[in-house]
């Protein structure tokens, strides 16, 4: 019932400051603003690839003032598109699950989820042309010790094939958990993983907020230039390029950190890249 994560959701303090780094270091555009009276919020849109980044602030009391005084700015929800909204709703109503309806998505809550740390926002998909530097996001990441629970959960409350998930184990960065993908030939997913080597900043971060989001992911084939104006910004990013690599050519990850994107970690990788960890390494294209 999902065809792809097509935008993000952040809670932010202020909408102008957090859209700085989105329009300077990722090329995207502004493209309206808005009111979700259920949330709380005013929203300031962007679009950015063939997706969209939400930016929530404030209106008064409520859900987006809850959360901002809880955490500062951050992730708030994984965005996800259907080909039919209302089919989509239906689904989730016969489960027992009545998410709220507002400016033609779904809001769904930790309590409409069922699943702690999960808040997800689900728009019925558009065919759109790629805004700015990236090319489209394709991956949301919430943190838990309970990766098979949770992507069980996951798929029976989408409607997901369960033989789609992947398995991922991370040596370097020490996690290990699953993907849950939407579709096997395409890399849009819920990846669900538990960091499991102490000191890193994924798993300090576990420990300070429990199961929540954590990050997202997106396709890009200018990550150099986008590398490049990080560095030039004086914003955090971190790269991963092999050494033998010269530095003209692509390198294969990078990650802006989140003070340079309004409070969220954003993970860029060159295109087909992403394949190397998502069961299908054989769709990885080499590097020339």
């Amino acid at each position: 019932m999902l065809t792809r994560v097509d935008r993000i959701q952040l809670a932010v303090p202020d909408a102008e400051a957090a859209a700085q780094g989105w329009i300077g270091l990722l090329g995207a555009e502004k493209a309206g603003s808005d009111r979700l009276q259920g949330l709380g919020a005013r929203r300031m849109l962007l679009r950015a690839g063939n997706g969209w980044v939400e930016l929530l602030t404030p209106d008064g009391t409520g859900k987006i003032a809850d959360a901002v005084a809880a955490r500062g700015p951050h992730l708030y929800a994984a965005g996800v598109a259907t080909p039919d909204i209302g089919a989509l709703r239906r689904h989730l109503e016969a489960r027992g699950v009545s998410a709220p309806f507002e400016a033609g998505q779904l809001h769904l809550d930790v309590a409409d989820t069922g699943i702690a740390g999960l808040r997800v926002v689900a728009s019925e998909d558009q065919a759109l042309d790629a805004v700015g530097d990236i090319d489209f996001f394709y991956e949301a990441t919430l943190l838990s010790k309970d990766t098979g629970g949770v992507t069980r959960a996951l798929n029976a409350l989408f409607g997901l094939n369960d033989s789609y998930y992947t398995e991922i184990v991370s040596e370097l960065f020490g996690y290990r958990g699953t993907l849950t993908l939407f579709d096997e030939d395409r890399l849009d997913r819920l990846e669900v993983i538990d960091p499991v080597k102490e000191g890193t900043t994924m798993e300090r971060y576990f420990r300070k907020f429990g199961q929540s989001l954590y990050m997202a992911f997106a396709e890009t084939r200018d990550i150099n230039l986008i590398a490049a104006r990080a560095a030039a910004a004086g914003a955090g990013v971190t790269i991963d390029r092999p050494a033998e690599r010269p530095a003209h050519l692509p390198a294969d990850q990078i990650w802006l950190h989140p003070k340079a994107l309004g409070g969220m970690m954003l993970g860029l990788s060159r295109p087909s890249m992403a394949w190397s960890w998502s069961g299908r390494p054989e769709r990885v294209e080499a590097v020339v």
